[in-house]
């Protein structure tokens, strides 16, 4: 059991403590719990953990993390940031434990879950009604290695009307590489938004739709993009039963605008002259900058599988699992390809400038040659309203009509694997205004 205390063991610190729900008092499983040093200039992330089943937490984390701690008998003065996802819930800033160290009292942290809209999405124990039998009907579709060649491939929008059991992919949990192919790739962790994603079926599992997340980047000089997964085909089946499922999904990337980067004078004027010249600017899903994707290590296979368990080819760290709270879990990889070409040197020039940018400040997420892999962390299943699925479906097919960000909230930051947050390389940021400025010169000159 913990001791819900800090100990201090050479350079490393651990703290212990728990997390309940301030309505009953209750331990509350899959939070992210953030210590940082508070300091007069700049505030030091020290460590992150995730809650138990009982609520409890541990951090451990080296004193070179907090400032002047190598050379100066100082002791950190702590704060916490309770995290569910893309929700804080608690931030103690303003009542920091100062001087941490062995003589600290138990560390109890009370989060209110009232308004925590991502609780609200979960739903605990399947719903009645469930069949099964179509993972049997062909013997080729079983593990170890299901093919599901035999189906067509559905497009997502087609077959709403035979839907009737759902999984909800609350936590759309993403990795990539931020230098791909160096000697320190420098892996990076993020959630996605929640309840975009959905995987849609029959009583007897055959698999019909599958919705993809969107997510939220911003730029210094631009403002606001937005990046969809695009699920382009899909075929499969879902095993209740035994907490399966094998599907076989085509994605595209789209990168486009949100609406506020519009109000960017620079963006505005580039928006205008496009306009102008009849051509598609990169302001809504419709005209997105279009990504290609094909299966790792394979450039002529564009169908790859989404299967069940974890992503085992690198390690995942605990803030990125949710084995205390998921109902099950699958997993997908996509190598990323080179963006669609339009065939017109303008459009293709400042969709290439685009991505430039967007790998910039997302740490190459959509870099050409990176690959991408995801875990989905579903909820247990529910039943479809047909009309409340296709209603959600056109809504993420044509994005809301705002800067990018999901009705239960937006995911998490990207992380290292110690939770560290991402942060672009100051040199690639500071390259991004000349390289606007450069396009602009050489294509706005009858604007100037």
């Amino acid at each position: 059991m913990m001791n819900e205390t800090i100990t201090i063991n050479g350079n490393l610190f651990t703290i212990e403590g728990t997390v309940t729900n301030i309505a009953n008092n209750e331990g509350v499983v899959d939070l992210q719990v953030l210590v940082y040093d508070k300091d007069v200039f700049k505030d030091d992330f020290l460590g992150i953990g995730v809650t138990d089943t009982s609520g409890k937490f541990s951090i451990t984390f080296d004193s070179s993390k907090f400032r002047f701690a190598t050379f100066l008998d100082i002791k950190p003065d702590l704060f916490f940031i309770v995290n569910d996802g893309g929700f804080q819930l608690l931030n103690t800033k303003e009542n920091p434990i100062h001087n941490a160290g062995p003589t600290t009292p138990p560390i109890h942290l009370a989060v209110d879950l009232s308004e925590d809209k991502l609780r609200k999405l979960i739903n605990p124990t399947p719903v009645p009604g469930w069949i099964g039998g179509f993972k049997e009907s062909n013997p080729a579709f079983s593990y170890p290695n299901p093919d599901l060649s035999s189906l067509e491939m559905l497009d997502n929008l087609a077959n709403i009307p035979l839907l009737q059991r759902q999984q909800k992919v609350v936590w759309p949990e993403f990795s990539w590489e931020t230098a791909p192919g160096e000697a320190d790739p420098k892996r990076c962790y993020q959630m996605f938004a929640p309840d975009i994603s959905r995987l849609g079926y029959t009583n007897e599992g055959r698999v019909y739709s599958i919705i993809c997340p969107q997510q939220g980047y911003a730029s210094p000089h631009l403002g606001s993009f937005n990046v969809e997964v695009t699920v382009t085909g899909n075929r499969g089946w879902a095993d209740e039963t035994n907490k399966e499922l094998a599907a076989d999904m085509c994605v595209v990337g789209k990168i486009w605008f949100g609406p506020s980067s519009l109000k960017n004078k620079l963006v505005a004027k580039l928006n205008s002259h496009f306009n102008k010249l009849k051509l598609p600017f990169p302001s809504s899903k419709e005209n997105a900058i279009v990504v290609t994707t094909h299966l790792p290590g394979n450039p002529n296979q564009i169908i790859f599988p989404l299967q069940k368990g974890s992503s085992t080819n690198f390690p995942i760290p605990d803030f990125a699992k949710h084995e205390g709270i998921a109902w099950t879990l699958g997993h997908l990889e996509v190598q990323i390809g080179p963006i669609k070409k339009t065939g017109v040197k303008i459009v293709d020039d400042f969709n290439n400038l685009i991505m430039e940018l967007f790998n910039a400040v997302s740490g190459n997420m959509l870099k050409n040659g990176n690959i991408l892999t995801w875990n989905v962390w579903f909820t247990a299943p529910e039943l479809v309203n047909q009309k409340e699925w296709a209603e959600h479906a056109e809504k993420w097919r044509k994005s809301i009509e705002a800067d990018h960000g999901s009705p239960e909230g937006n995911g998490s930051i990207a992380r290292t694997f110690d939770g560290t947050p991402f942060t672009p390389l100051k040199e690639l940021l500071e390259n991004e205004l000349p390289q606007i400025l450069e396009f602009s010169l050489k294509y706005l000159k009858e604007d100037s």
